[in-house]
């Protein structure tokens, strides 16, 4: 599949050292600038340092759920706007729904298919990408 090259800042909230490394080649490869955050409750903190264009959010994280800091991320006026695209291991109907309640933008569950992968970035990124 071919996508353009773009710009924008993804920060991508995992845990999972592979995960992570996964997210951070497949998103470089399409030139995208990335912050990466294995700590949940510092993803706000990043977040409202670097606004980025999108954050790739991790549910299963192990001191706070992701859905959590969703919501601390939606109830702050600073980063609130930042769409979210979650990430999950969890792939039932009634999961996703829980995540979209949570303010989550977008969905994925885990194993992730690359083409759905960058076809969900591409959908939540901002036409033009923040300076």
């Amino acid at each position: 599949m071919m996508v353009k090259k773009r710009s924008g800042k993804v920060l991508v909230v995992e845990d999972n050292e592979l995960n992570m490394r996964l997210f951070c080649d497949l998103l470089g490869a399409y030139g995208f600038t990335t912050f990466q955050c294995r700590d949940g409750a510092k993803a706000v903190e990043i977040a409202r340092k670097e606004l980025p264009d999108l954050i790739i959010m991790d549910i299963q994280l192990p001191e706070v759920s992701g859905l959590d800091i969703t919501r601390w991320l939606k109830d702050d006026k600073k980063v609130a706007h930042i769409p979210v695209l979650a990430v999950t291991a969890f792939a039932m109907r009634a999961d996703e729904q829980r995540v979209r309640e949570a303010g989550c933008e977008g969905y994925l569950s885990k194993p992730i298919q690359i083409a759905s992968f960058i076809r969900a970035v591409e959908a939540l990124m901002p036409k033009e990408p923040a300076a």
